[in-house]
């Protein structure tokens, strides 16, 4: 089943081959529509106004929270905080965090994070970074991110898929790992491409946080979720301060606002939270499992086509309800086969994907990489596969 007469932009584009959800995701016409009806009958401030326009506003707004707690597997709305998207919640909490750290403490990451999940603890005064190593297949190896822990492990974050391997974590075993080892880290969880595909329940991961973004799972640009436990919540303090994160405020003296709130300073992205939760809605209503099968079914039919490709090599071992596979063509630049395939109507990323120091690890400087979502069909893997042949013939490697 293909669910592209959902995604408006195949009408205005209906020749388009996207293969780049995981950089972005297309949006469904009950999302767009949404949006547009909140601009045009539920429009105002929230959590501020007491006549009826704004309390509805506000209860649409916080009706999200409900909703994303279900899609995640929690019961408690409280423990959902609004960003801007993933690499938003992982700075929020690479801020929050360094209250529980003291210098000389470490945090474990692996080989093949984002930047988003790299950077912002990079930042933080000494604190000691390593870095779980991947096996043969391109997974994080867990043993031997056993190795790596230490009394001084204080934080393991980690990517529940890769955004360039396509491989996934069984995150539920890094909690139980830690245990065993006698460690009491904080276990941080990037969901931002696991999230679009397969089910997540933070209570089976046993994580102690968890980010992923809305625009890679169908809603709005500008939204996000980050999932935590409250007394750990309630132990961060807030990454910005200003309006409606407040409870009281003197000339002297400024006290919080409750878990979430206390994290959401200042006017908020309303039309595009209520559009979020459009989009989670109708995942759900198609099924996590689902979506899971329909991409599984997309990936392993393209990991088939793209092996007859002369010279094209797979990063990796993919698993296929990741929706990605990141390959090259020996002697064409990534650039130039995105280029050449963009001007085919064929839309797929190329570069490092935010990914600088896994393609130092694999010794490449860039890597072309096609990704699937619910629009995708067999007949977009089929151009793809074509225009791959097209680019080897213009660049006479075949």
């Amino acid at each position: 089943m293909t669910y592209r007469t959902d995604f408006p932009i195949f009408r205005t584009h209906p020749d388009l081959v996207y293969l780049d959800s995981a950089a972005t995701s297309q949006k469904p016409h009950v999302v767009l529509e949404r949006v547009r009806r909140f601009y045009e009958s539920e429009n105002a401030p929230i959590h501020r106004g007491l006549y009826p326009l704004s309390v509805s506003a506000s209860e649409a707004y916080e009706h999200v929270r409900e909703q994303a707690a279900q899609f995640i597997g929690t019961a408690d709305a409280s423990e959902i905080v609004f960003t801007h998207g993933a690499t938003e919640g992982l700075n929020l909490l690479a801020h929050g965090m360094t209250t529980l750290l003291k210098p000389g403490d470490e945090i474990i990451l692996s080989a093949l994070e984002h930047h988003a999940n790299l950077v912002p603890w990079q930042q933080i005064p000494d604190l000691a970074l390593k870095f779980a190593p991947l096996n043969a297949q391109g997974e994080i190896d867990l043993e031997a991110l056993r190795g790596l822990v230490s009394d001084k492990t204080k934080i393991v974050s980690l990517s529940l898929c890769s955004n360039v391997l396509g491989t996934t974590l069984d995150g539920s075993q890094v909690k139980k790992m830690l245990h065993e080892q006698g460690s009491d880290a904080y276990v941080i969880f990037d969901a931002a491409q696991a999230a679009p595909h397969f089910p997540i329940s933070v209570t089976a991961l046993g994580c102690d946080f968890l980010v992923f973004s809305g625009h890679k799972t169908y809603g709005p640009s500008g939204t996000g979720i980050l999932w935590g436990r409250p007394p750990l919540l309630e132990l961060l303090p807030p990454y910005q301060t200003g309006g409606d994160m407040i409870k009281t405020v003197t000339r002297e003296h400024t006290t919080w606002n409750d878990i979430p709130w206390k994290f959401e300073a200042g006017t908020p992205n309303v039309e595009g939270i209520v559009g979020l939760g459009a989009a989670l809605e109708y995942m759900q209503d198609i099924g996590l499992e689902v979506i899971q099968g329909h991409t599984e079914k997309l990936t392993r039919y393209a990991l088939e086509a793209i092996q007859s490709v002369q010279q094209v090599q797979i990063l990796g071992n993919p698993d296929p309800k990741s929706g990605i596979i990141s390959f090259t063509l020996e002697g064409i630049h990534p650039h130039d086969v995105a280029e050449t395939l963009g001007e085919q109507n064929v839309c797929i990323r190329a570069g490092q994907h935010c990914a600088a120091p896994l393609h130092d690890t694999l010794g490449i400087t860039a890597s072309n990489r096609i990704s699937i979502g619910l629009y995708t069909t067999e007949a977009d893997i089929d151009a793809c596969i074509a225009a791959l042949h097209k680019t080897l013939q213009l660049f006479h490697h075949v």
